[in-house]
């Protein structure tokens, strides 16, 4: 038991995508994401309208409205990283990507910056879920709530062997 934490244990350890503060996801004003529907998620919300790597991995993918990101971490975690409920709708306005897919990241690496006024304007919600979309992989998580910057711990994650 108290060896669960070790790196040598399948043991990953995921950044805050954000800085502000994360929360639980049930608190996502979207039922698919509110519910784990898509897979194990964290909850976020952004004071500075950026969006970080939380891991070391590869971009899979860019949306072509800039609005998410899905990519894989070094260990096989695939995530999703979304701005903002309903943000697909704004086309990509006020949203800039520094990213591509392919590319390697690594955490604390800026993904995508956006207009956060805009976001409150146009879009149903600036909170932003971050979902590991391959559950099957995951033994256990252990997610850390409250206030956040990119340095912060937000979840450790342990896989399956």
């Amino acid at each position: 038991m108290f060896n669960f934490f070790k790196k040598n244990n399948n043991v990953i350890e995921v950044k805050s995508p954000f800085v502000g503060t994360c929360f639980n996801v049930d608190k996502i004003p979207d039922e698919v994401f509110a519910s784990n529907m898509m897979g194990e998620g964290i909850g976020f919300s952004s004071k500075d309208g950026i969006l970080y790597s939380p891991v070391d991995g590869e971009i899979i993918q860019v949306f072509p409205t800039k609005h998410a990101v899905v990519m894989k971490s070094t260990e096989g975690l695939e995530i999703l990283l979304h701005i903002g409920i309903d943000t697909v709708g704004m086309k990509g306005e006020g949203f800039e990507a520094f990213v591509k897919a392919g590319d390697k990241v690594k955490a604390g690496d800026k993904l995508i910056s956006f207009d956060l006024k805009l976001v409150n304007e146009k879009a149903k919600s600036d909170l932003s879920p971050m979902v590991i979309t391959n559950k099957e992989i995951i033994e256990d998580i252990e997610f850390n709530y409250g206030d956040i910057d990119t340095s912060s711990v937000i979840a450790k994650i342990k896989i399956k062997k």
